[in-house]
């Protein structure tokens, strides 16, 4: 499964980042393995400057075959905002697939 992250305003594209969102998303690679070829990460600043819950972070799943399943999530920080997308993006996905825990 291929991780490609896209950041937007307000949302600094760091190693760290990076290497945060792969490690949420490891969870649902290995328990849908090959059925997803890939996932995109976009982040961004709802409100740039303001502070508060406004980290957005909109993720698209890529399953073989069928169409993709996409979430979002709004929290205060864009670790976050990514964490609480991978959590979602698997329910999706699980729901999508037909796929017990």
């Amino acid at each position: 499964m291929r991780v490609e992250i896209e950041t937007a305003e307000g949302v600094e594209h760091t190693t760290e980042l990076e290497e945060h969102a792969k490690k949420q998303l490891r969870h649902v690679e290995r328990r849908f393995g090959e059925r997803i070829t890939k996932v995109m990460v976009y982040l961004k600043d709802e409100r740039p400057g303001k502070g508060g819950v406004d980290k957005k972070c909109h993720m698209e799943a890529r399953p073989a075959g069928i169409d993709p399943v996409t979430v979002e999530s709004l929290e205060s920080t864009a670790f976050d905002a990514v964490r609480m997308g991978a959590e979602k993006l698997e329910k999706a996905l699980a729901r999508r697939l037909g796929d017990k825990p």
